[in-house]
């Protein structure tokens, strides 16, 4: 990883054997994840020295995560959960770097064994990390008989600024620039045609991606799509009760959670000096979200599993990227492309899309409303799994990507 000057050691490293990305060359770096003992034993150090606040006066997670359950997660955390294990889970997949546009860019790419395999473009969002995708990567690259001819080679990175792409070091790292970096990704890795999905951040990302690289982009699978109430309240009325009830269910849960956004779009460095210090801070900040985003009954291992969560953490922490991944929300906010000038004509997006929308989820899309801006050519609904789909269920996650891109694939 490139660090610079004034950033501290990084826990993580390229493999020795190969020479450190370049701009100019935009070499692809084989990348090992190696975590120093000395990182992990701090981080028991800290977790055994917390200082834990006074319990919560209301019921349940009603004002932010209870103290008894983070207590018990992070006593797991500390006496329970094997890192090393998950160290080489991740590293029993090709992994690499690159440099693209002054940015370090980590990701897995796991070529199918079937012939014709799609090229397909996987993006997380906040708080997730590459770590959302590991459960599905066998059943795509390598699919059982009789979806042998829906097979694909991945490319999974993480977003510059989180886990381990590390800490970015410059400014303008908003939704399109990320887009137009895994342009060059793609075509440094010689995949001129390919399909892409993402949630979350992963989703605004994907979509930019379908209008700044179209002509390569064969299509654009989402399980999120931001659709907000009319400005016309004639819309509104129009539509069924379900509808209506997704629109307010949607305004519901911005008021509730609009902090967290408010805060990363506001304050990203200042919160990060909490989060970089205290690993229970970074694990409270990411497993709030896990429990509210999430098809969860009552706590976040309802839907994800314990050990996938805390790995997720990890990267945050072993990293310290909790600054720099909240920077998204800081770049969105002020970004010349988040919103379109004043008067200008929407050009019409170039990319088929599907939608898949997981009945959990906080935010379920209209569909009415999607294809007023999208040419939507799949849509799914499902009655369970949340915000996290490819991690709460990874089998409908894979079905319907499968059944999605099928249309474009070539040959046998």
């Amino acid at each position: 990883m490139n660090v610079s000057p004034d950033s501290p050691p990084s826990p993580v490293s390229p493999s020795s054997s190969v020479s450190p990305p370049s701009a100019a060359s935009g070499a692809l770096t084989p990348f090992t994840l190696a975590v120093p003992q000395r990182e992990l034993d701090e981080l028991s150090a800290r977790l055994a020295a917390t200082r834990w606040p006074a319990a919560a006066t209301g019921d349940g997670w009603s004002q932010g995560v209870p103290l008894g359950y983070l207590q018990e997660l992070t006593a797991y955390w500390a006496d329970g959960y094997d890192w090393r294990a998950q160290e080489a889970e991740l590293n029993g997949f090709p992994q690499f770097t690159t440099e693209i546009d002054g940015a370090t860019v980590h990701f897995l790419h796991i070529r199918s064994p079937r012939p014709g395999a799609l090229p397909l473009l996987l993006t997380h969002g906040w708080p997730g990390s590459v770590v959302e995708f590991l459960d599905v990567i066998g059943p795509l690259t390598d699919p059982p008989a009789p979806a042998g001819g829906d097979a694909f080679d991945l490319v999974i990175p993480s977003l510059p600024g989180y886990g381990l792409s590390g800490p970015t070091t410059g400014p303008g790292w908003d939704v399109r620039r990320v887009a137009r970096a895994w342009a060059e990704l793609m075509r440094r890795l010689g995949h001129d045609r390919y399909g892409a999905q993402g949630g979350d951040w992963g989703h605004a990302i994907t979509l930019e991606l379908g209008r700044v690289d179209a002509a390569h982009v064969v299509g654009v699978h989402v399980n999120t799509l931001l659709t907000p109430p009319p400005e016309d309240p004639a819309v509104t009325a129009a539509l069924g009760d379900d509808d209506r009830e997704r629109l307010r269910r949607t305004a519901a849960a911005y008021t509730e959670m609009a902090g967290y956004a408010a805060l990363q779009s506001s304050r990203p460095q200042t919160l990060g000096y909490a989060l970089t210090d205290s690993p229970v801070g970074q694990l409270a900040w990411i497993v709030e979200k896990f429990g509210e985003w999430t098809d969860s009954a009552g706590a976040p291992e309802d839907a994800v599993g314990r050990d996938r969560l805390l790995t997720n953490v990890m990267l945050y922490w072993l990293t310290r990227t909790a600054s720099s991944s909240a920077r998204l929300y800081w770049e969105h906010a002020r970004s010349p492309h988040t919103s379109a000038p004043s008067g200008s004509v929407p050009q019409p997006y170039p990319t088929p899309i599907g939608v898949a929308v997981f009945g959990g989820d906080l935010a379920r899309p209209v569909r009415r409303l999607a294809e007023r801006d999208h040419p939507v050519a799949h849509w799914t609904e499902f009655d369970r799994g949340g915000h996290f789909a490819a991690l709460e269920q990874p089998g409908l996650f894979v079905d319907d990507v499968r059944a999605f891109f099928r249309r474009f694939r070539t040959g046998p």
